[in-house]
Formats: C-alpha cells, sequence, structure tokens
C-alpha cells in the first residue's frame, strides 16, 4: 500500500526540510520513495505544495484530488485550500496559526475564521494544534516543520527511534538538539 502525504505551507517555513526528513524516514523502512520538487513561491511567501509518496513500488511523485492519506499544513489557511486532495479516510495535522495571503494584507479579503470547525464539518478528519508555541519552546519559531512532523509520527505506525535517526540523518548537527525537541513536543502533546 502506497502512502500519500501532502506537505503544504507558505515559502520560507521548511516544507523542504520535513519532506527530506519524511524521504528519508520511509526509505529506513525499506520502501520505495518520491519526493516531488517544492511547487508553488517558496522564496517570495507563496504557497507551497510538497508531495511524498511512499510504498513497495512507486512510480510518480504527484498526489492527485482525492489522493493524500495526509496532509501535513504549516498554517491552516493552506490545510483549507488543499482539502480537495484528502482522500476519503485521510487526515489533517495541522498548525493553528494562520499567516495572512496579500488580499488581506492590502485589505482587500478579510481571513476566515474557524476554519477547523469547518475543515471537519466538510468530513475531514483533523488534527489541529498550535504548533507555534512547542516550535518556540523547543527554542525556534523556526521548527514549527518538525513539530508538525512528531505530531504526524503519531499516526504513520513508524517507531519513535526510526524517527530520530532520520532526523538525525537530516538536520544539520548544530539544529539537532533543537528539532529532537521539537519533534517530541509534537509528538507527546496532547
Amino acid at each position: 500500500m502506497t502512502q500519500n502525504i501532502m506537505i503544504v505551507g507558505v515559502g520560507g517555513q521548511g516544507s523542504l526540510l520535513a519532506s527530506k526528513l519524511l524521504g528519508r524516514l520511509m526509505m529506513n523502512a525499506g520502501l520505495d520513495v518520491k519526493v516531488s520538487e517544492v511547487h508553488g513561491m517558496s522564496q517570495r511567501g507563496g504557497s507551497v505544495v510538497t508531495y511524498v509518496r511512499a510504498g513497495e513500488k512507486v512510480y510518480s511523485p504527484i498526489i492527485d484530488v482525492g489522493e493524500a492519506d495526509y496532509i501535513v499544513s504549516f498554517e491552516i489557511l493552506e490545510a483549507a485550500r488543499n482539502l480537495k486532495y484528502l482522500a476519503p479516510n485521510g487526515r489533517i495535522v495541522t498548525n493553528t496559526q494562520q499567516v495572512a495571503p496579500m488580499p488581506v494584507i492590502t485589505g482587500e479579503a478579510q481571513c476566515p475564521e474557524n476554519l477547523a470547525e469547518k475543515i471537519a464539518a466538510a468530513g475531514a478528519e483533523i488534527d489541529a494544534f498550535d504548533a507555534l508555541s512547542l516550535a518556540e519552546q523547543a527554542g525556534s519559531s523556526k521548527a514549527v516543520n518538525i513539530v508538525l512532523m512528531g505530531r504526524l509520527s503519531r499516526y504513520l505506525g513508524i517507531g519513535e527511534a526510526e524517527w530520530l535517526k532520520a532526523l538525525e540523518e537530516t538536520v544539520p548537527p548544530k539544529f539537532l538538539e533543537i528539532n529532537k525537541k521539537a519533534f517530541m513536543l509534537g509528538r507527546n502533546a496532547t
């Protein structure tokens, strides 16, 4: 069975590191892995989507509408935007933080409210929590991506030791301790 995981967010939030971590984890588990390039305006704060697919044999990194087993979202508006990609029994793991898009910043639009409730009302399983606070508790607001990977680890059925090994193989040594702490905070948060 192939696992399809979408990572969505805004440029500069660390989706590339998160997808590398997932790819390494799945390769270490003996699976065939395909990781897409980053789609979107990653350098300009625009929407970014990365696909990670893993299974016995994977032929393409692309995840189509209705195929994502998991959507990991660095901010909740991106989770709502990409909801159509979620498979019928899929799950969204999302940070509750909202990053205002340009139309909101310029006053042309307003940010939607109660997005977690609206996503759940649409029939999606959603695990929404304040990943930013946990990242700050770990020592860096930039560790939201790894907090979210920690939370995702609760669902994938791959043990904590395997995740930590993949983290050690992916994260530069000078950032490893903060990222391990961020991972554990995400994994163990209630």
